[in-house]
């Protein structure tokens, strides 16, 4: 199999994600808390609806991926959000946890810039198996470090307009900016990693091509000049037996 057909076969971001049905699964148990809190007017009933929305997409996650991996992952979010909302005992309880996340992962995104890690290259080659020589290529760092900073962007804004909502005690619209602010701005994060990612793969390919070329021109060099120390031993020869011949008719 050649590398093109592996590469081919590689997941897309998207598959990595879960696809377009895990991202719906993941929005689920959020919009089941806010209706059900709005029609019955009751924490533990919306509480206990999302969480069992939750268990119920991630045994079918599971049973589906054959892991139970996105159980854990299902359940888990939704369960700290729902302990929060329990203990504060107000639905806006509920999108805390993601609050605070969203400042969280900025700040991380932000360090990681300063440190010259950024996390969008990082990430990108961890989930492709890449390897890090991108890291050698002080343009390529840059063009990671912009697409890190449209993340912490991303995450930030989540974070101020959340919080707003948080303290406006808006829950309704608190379950809309978390789910309009949530994968459609992560669409456009990933429009400046993939950005990213093709002008590093570019700019690495053609470094390497330009290295293969390099090496080849000093191997055909090195056998150029071993043709020239060597001699040739059959023209030696016949020199040898034409000098023999010269000097036998005198």
């Amino acid at each position: 199999m050649t590398s093109a057909e592996t590469e081919e076969k590689q997941p897309t971001v998207l598959e990595q994600m879960g696809g377009v049905s895990g991202m719906l699964y993941s929005s689920l148990p959020v919009v089941i808390f806010v209706i059900v809190n709005f029609a019955t007017k009751n924490l533990m009933a919306a509480i206990i609806s999302a969480l069992v929305a939750a268990v119920v997409i991630g045994v079918a996650l599971a049973i589906r991926k054959g892991t139970i991996q996105p159980a854990i992952s299902a359940v888990f979010g939704v369960g700290i959000a729902a302990f929060i909302a329990y203990k504060t005992g107000e639905a806006k309880g509920f999108f805390l946890f993601g609050i605070w996340q969203s400042v969280v992962y900025g700040g991380a995104f932000l360090l990681s810039i300063i440190l010259r890690w950024p996390l969008a290259g990082v990430i990108w080659t961890f989930l492709n198996g890449r390897d890090r020589s991108w890291r050698s290529d002080k343009a390529t760092v840059r063009d990671y470090d912009i697409a890190t900073f449209v993340w912490a962007l991303v995450f930030f804004a989540r974070f101020v307009v959340q919080r707003w909502l948080y303290e406006e005690d808006q829950v309704g619209w608190l379950a809309v900016a978390r789910l309009g602010m949530g994968y459609p701005l992560m669409a456009i994060a990933l429009v400046a990693t993939v950005w990213a990612v093709r002008r590093a793969d570019k700019r690495l390919k053609a470094a390497e091509e330009a290295r293969e070329a390099e090496t080849a021109a000093e191997e055909v060099l090195a056998r150029t000049a071993d043709d020239l120390l060597t001699p040739d031993m059959d023209e030696l020869q016949r020199v040898v037996e034409k000098e023999s011949r010269d000097k036998s008719r005198d």
